[in-house]
């Protein structure tokens, strides 16, 4: 037997013992169809804020992050958000999630409550870790945080602002004598809900300007207002003649301030005084959502499967058959 007859027989014999080797042992070789991993990317679509339970000294701003999710399946990924207060820039409170392992192109919504205080306003920082390390970020400045209403302050009912110069509370003269002056004073409230409104009261309130001296005050009951309805509550108040006056209407619900309202009223011929009507709270502002600096983001490299059996990649059955069956023609043609 020549040396290319023996290497023929060699070939096939390792050929041999590869395809036993398969057929006894699941795993020993590559699937014929390997499947990639695919590489990942996680990042921050959206991120929306609302106000949540409000206290008297607390608000709760409901912050909702939507990941944007492509690719390979993704784990050990959290999301962390903090308040930090625009004037003092000092991080108020934090809340840090886990989310559950993400797979398939789709978004992924992420709630977390942040229990903040009622004044001033606020950046909301969201940050999305994986694994440890962070790959998206970004704020939004909240501002107005003071003028959400407390529960136990919430009302339908509003004075009824005229516009233009007419104000929102309104006198006339009812009679005079000596140096006293009857005010008969009169606002307007207005239920701007879809239900009738609680039991209501209002008091009138003459101050003198330039002391500050309530000259005179009296408490008028409303009573309920029927949707979309206004009432008029009035009374007359007494004042000493010659003097300037801020005429104050407050309204209460259940022992508590739910309103505001002032005008002037001018009995000092020589002096005139006014009150700015226009003056309103804005409310709650969210800004824009501002993203952070890119941040590296790991991504799942593509690799060949190897079948978790530690065989040769790529050798399949068929491959050692096809070896074999050459093997096996080329020892033929030697002999």
């Amino acid at each position: 037997m020549n040396r290319e007859t023996m290497l023929a027989v060699a070939i096939a014999a390792v050929v041999a013992v590869s395809v036993v080797a398969a057929a006894a042992v699941p795993g020993a070789v590559a699937d014929a169809e390997p499947e990639d991993v695919r590489p990942s990317y996680l990042d921050i679509e959206e991120v929306s804020i609302t106000p949540g339970e409000v206290s008297g000294a607390t608000a709760t701003l409901s912050v909702e992050t939507r990941l944007d999710h492509r690719g390979g399946d993704d784990e050990n990924v959290t999301v962390l958000v903090r308040a930090v207060h625009l004037d003092s820039g000092l991080v108020e409170t934090t809340d840090e999630v886990a989310v559950p392992p993400i797979s398939g192109d789709r978004e992924v919504s992420v709630v977390q409550n942040l229990s903040v205080e009622r004044s001033g306003g606020y950046r909301i920082e969201t940050v999305v870790f994986r694994d440890g390390e962070r790959i998206g970020e970004g704020s939004k400045a909240v501002r107005g945080v003071g003028t959400l209403t407390p529960a136990y302050a919430e009302t339908d009912v509003r004075f009824h602002w005229l516009g233009g110069d007419l104000p929102a509370v309104e006198y006339s003269v009812a009679e005079t004598d000596g140096n006293r002056t009857v005010l008969n004073v009169s606002t307007a409230l207005t239920n701007d809900g879809d239900a009738a409104s609680e039991q209501l009261r209002v008091v009138l309130t003459a101050r003198q300007a330039d002391s500050n001296i309530v000259a005179d005050r009296t408490t008028v009951r409303v009573g309920t207002i029927a949707p979309g309805r206004t009432a008029s509550p009035s009374a007359e108040l007494e004042v000493p003649d010659g003097y300037n006056y801020y005429l104050d209407a407050v309204l209460w619900k259940d022992g508590v301030v739910v309103g505001t309202a002032r005008s002037a009223a001018n009995l000092n011929p020589t002096e005139t005084l006014s009150v700015n009507e226009t003056v309103r709270e804005v409310g709650v502002e969210v800004s824009d959502f501002e993203r952070g600096e890119d941040a590296p983001r790991r991504e799942t490299t593509e690799a060949s499967y190897d079948g978790g059996g530690g065989g040769i990649p790529g050798f399949t059955a068929v491959g050692a058959l096809a070896a074999l069956v050459g093997a096996v023609l080329l020892a033929r043609r030697q002999t």
